[in-house]
């Protein structure tokens, strides 16, 4: 490997990329300088408990914190919290700062990741209008949580599902509202969305399918939105959970190449080959299901980080993850291995029209996509072992729980 003792890396993004590329760089021989560069006066922190026990008041800030500052510090790692990245020079090798700071680099990794979708309605720019995607979002709901009150969520996806089952538990009376015709169609299959609304429904929470706001009227004390329906919804907290965009801005200002997100090759590499991109940012070759695409999940962006990392330390190993995620919803765990994107065959195992625990499995024709597994851990440690493998499965056996899962395996 080159010598790096006097070169610097920096890192712009402090979250979970950010963060592991910091961490895997020490680890994978980097003996040069790191600076991590996070826009949000914490160091990284876990995201995914934001809409769930942070949002619940079950965890504080520091109980979230991925590793201690402490952690940092004794890998000689600078942690600058509270700064943002205003510009790249690629010519000069600068990072440029907000205010105007410049620091130079040798190599550069862009851990962006993705911002919340604003609202494009008459209203959705009032202060009243709540997002949930950082700390400080979710501390700002927090001081508008009240029991006995309304709170009125747009979007059924996970994060407004999330958001919703952390309110109800509560005491809050929550209202979500989809404008498509089921909650969750955009991430998975009917029998999920029924699933899904049954739940929600049992817990006490109101879902509007085929509901369009229309116009957001509001103060710090209630919010009330206006939809197609003709019925008007009203709540002491408004939150819209409509999805995010990938932060490109920086990458295309200074030149990379953007589709999608930023287009890297299976080391994490940019357009720019000292310049790598990781997690929700980018725009990746998966080679498990040989298309091109852009994750936002936790799981990508740590593996993504290491990719880079042992590129940048000139040990290049591909990125090839299998795709998987989570949600926690009431007292239901969903994980979820690979992707489901055209499938035409589900088999179930279990009942999701009754009871608490089913897993879907996924196929298109005979090749297994990917799993939903509700409260059913074997299941998901099934479907991730066998997805890889493209191995043929009786499908029936699948569907028959007297049949034990370590079958499918040999």
């Amino acid at each position: 490997m080159t010598n790096t003792h006097n070169k610097t890396c920096i890192i712009i993004g402090a979250s979970h990329g950010g963060g592991q590329a910091a961490i895997s760089l020490r680890q994978s021989g980097w003996d040069g300088h790191i600076i991590l560069i996070g826009a949000e006066p914490y160091p990284p922190y876990h995201r995914p408990p934001l809409s769930k026990d942070f949002l619940s008041g079950g965890k504080d800030i520091e109980d979230i914190f991925i590793r201690p500052i402490e952690t940092y510090t004794a890998a000689d790692i600078t942690v600058l919290t509270g700064y943002k990245a205003r510009a790249i020079n690629r010519e000069d090798r600068l990072v440029v700062l907000e205010d105007g700071e410049t620091l130079h680099y040798d190599k550069l990794v862009l851990a962006t990741g993705a911002r919340p979708r604003e609202l494009s309605i008459p209203g959705g720019d009032i202060p009243g209008v709540h997002y949930l995607r950082t700390a400080q979002d979710v501390l700002a709901i927090k001081d508008k949580v009240e029991s006995g009150k309304g709170a009125v969520i747009i979007g059924g996806g996970y994060i407004g599902l999330e958001a919703a089952a952390s309110l109800t538990k509560q005491g809050m009376k929550v209202t979500v509202l989809e404008m498509e015709d089921r909650i969750l169609k955009r991430v998975t299959a009917p029998v999920m969305s029924d699933f899904y609304r049954r739940i929600h429904t049992e817990e006490g929470v109101e879902i509007v399918e085929n509901c369009t706001v229309t116009h957001i009227f509001g103060n710090k004390n209630e919010m009330v939105a206006l939809t197609n329906t003709g019925h008007d919804f009203e709540g002491k907290l408004l939150i819209a959970g409509i999805g995010v965009l990938p932060n490109t801005l920086l990458a295309k200002n200074c030149g990379l190449e953007v589709g999608n997100g930023i287009i890297v090759n299976e080391f994490c590499q940019t357009s720019d080959p000292d310049i790598y991109a990781i997690g929700d940012v980018t725009w990746h070759h998966n080679p498990i299901y040989d298309t091109f695409l852009r994750l936002e999940s936790v799981p990508n962006a740590t593996e993504q980080a290491k990719t880079a990392a042992l590129s940048i330390c000139e040990k290049p190993k591909p990125y090839n993850a299998l795709p998987w995620f989570w949600s926690d919803q009431f007292d239901l765990k969903l994980q979820i291995a690979g992707l489901s994107a055209g499938y035409d065959d589900i088999v179930l195992r279990g009942n999701p029209d009754k009871g608490r625990s089913f897993a879907a499995f996924y196929f298109k024709g005979d090749q297994l996509l990917a799993v939903d597994a509700v409260n059913r851990p074997g299941e998901f440690m099934l479907g991730k072992r066998l997805i890889p493998l493209n191995k043929t499965i009786d499908k029936k056996a699948l569907a028959d729980e007297a049949v034990a899962l370590k079958t499918f395996l040999k």
